[in-house]
């Protein structure tokens, strides 16, 4: 599998764009994600090969936050990346997160579900300390 990222709800083609040129330099390639595809397993839309695609194309409504997966991509690596997405200048992405041996079979509904709760806590130690 090839690193790479993959873009949930980017709508906005200069973010896009941004990321693009960030990342290109890297080796890193960029993967647009339809809405459609979102109940696919991540590791089937990442390239995992012995990851099958689902049958199910997901018609719900859009996630409310852009949400970028890093497939392929570990240690300094991962780093390396926030780093060349901060130098953009693009602003925060809320939600991120590495593909793992556990959440590659997940769909991107799942994980993003998951990423809404880890930043909800977060949020609230933030706002929170005691």
């Amino acid at each position: 599998m090839k690193a790479s990222v993959l873009l949930f709800n980017f709508t906005d083609k200069s973010r896009v764009q941004m990321i693009t040129r960030a990342l290109l330099p890297l080796g890193i390639k960029i993967k647009r994600i339809s809405k459609e595809d979102y109940l696919q397993p991540l590791g089937f839309l990442a390239g995992v090969k012995e990851i099958a695609p689902g049958e199910e194309k997901y018609n719900g409504e859009e996630l409310t936050e852009e949400m970028l997966l890093m497939a392929g991509i570990t240690g300094k690596m991962v780093d390396q990346v926030l780093l060349a997405l901060r130098k953009t200048g693009i602003g925060r992405i809320n939600y991120k997160a590495v593909l793992t041996l556990t959440n590659q079979y997940w769909s991107a509904m799942q994980l993003y579900q998951e990423l809404a709760k880890e930043h909800e806590m977060v949020t609230q130690k933030i706002n929170n300390p005691h």
